[in-house]
């Protein structure tokens, strides 16, 4: 069998991860593609160079810059980028590391104030369905551009979302309670996605039928465990901090 074909199609088709490994080599398959750690490198140096020149510097924002690009060396050049060619799962895991990780970390780090945040919610949540139609699924395993600007969709709506949420320019109760309620759209945008994945009874991506049965977990139950990652680690943390918003923006109301 092809590992790296797409399905129903007699052409290879090499993700950007891929090609596929074997289960015992993906703890040593890191990304060491030049242009993305030149990419890296040159983007973190701008930013920290931004920082600095920031007169009004806030505390704490390298260390949260530094946090933003761990992230995305995790992501994009660890072993869990080649994960994500094997198992649909760390697809998931993949997308909270960018928007629950990541997103929250350049917003500390490097606010994008040009939306609001409802706009940011309205894309993140939108390119999070969008990775998951079966059709934007396949284009994006055979074509680097289109993936690309698929995590490109995720990163910077999260961005744009998380600056506006940690960073309001508001910082009464009124303003607290609505950032609340978006951090718990978020979630639960998270929790349905995971619900359909865990849920349907066919599995929908093809693509992992070769990883998902090399580490013998099977392809519908590989789908059922992305539907948990987005569920439980995705949706608990992020519906937790929309809480905690919200009774800090409770305890405001009484004080004022």
């Amino acid at each position: 069998m092809d590992l790296t074909a797409a399905p129903g199609s007699g052409v290879q088709a090499v993700p950007y991860c891929g090609p596929l490994v074997a289960p015992q080599d993906l703890w040593s398959a890191w990304n060491t593609d030049p242009w993305l750690i030149a990419g890296l490198v040159c983007a973190f140096g701008v930013m920290l160079a931004h920082q600095r020149a920031d007169v009004a510097g806030r505390a704490g924002s390298d260390r949260a810059l530094v946090i933003a690009f761990a992230g995305l060396g995790l992501a994009f050049l660890s072993p869990l980028c080649a994960a994500t060619v094997a198992i649909f799962s760390a697809r998931a895991l993949h997308h909270l590391v960018l928007i629950c990780l990541v997103a929250p970390a350049l917003a500390l780090a490097l606010p994008l104030r040009a939306l609001p945040a409802t706009v940011g919610l309205a894309l993140t949540a939108l390119a999070l369905v969008l990775w998951h139609v079966p059709d934007v699924y396949d284009a994006a395993w055979r074509s680097d551009a289109v993936y690309w600007l698929l995590q490109a969709s995720l990163l910077l709506p999260g961005w744009i979302f998380w600056s506006a949420v940690l960073n309001p320019r508001d910082q009464g109760a009124a303003a607290l309670f609505g950032h609340a309620l978006l951090v718990g759209g978020l979630a639960g945008v998270m929790g349905l996605i995971g619900a359909v994945l865990t849920f349907a009874p066919v599995a929908l991506y093809p693509h992992h039928l070769p990883g998902a049965e090399a580490l013998g977990i099977g392809l519908l139950a590989d789908q059922q465990l992305a539907g948990l990652v987005m569920w439980v680690p995705g949706f608990l943390p992020v519906a937790g901090f929309g809480f905690w918003m919200l009774r800090q923006g409770w305890r405001r109301e009484f004080a004022a």
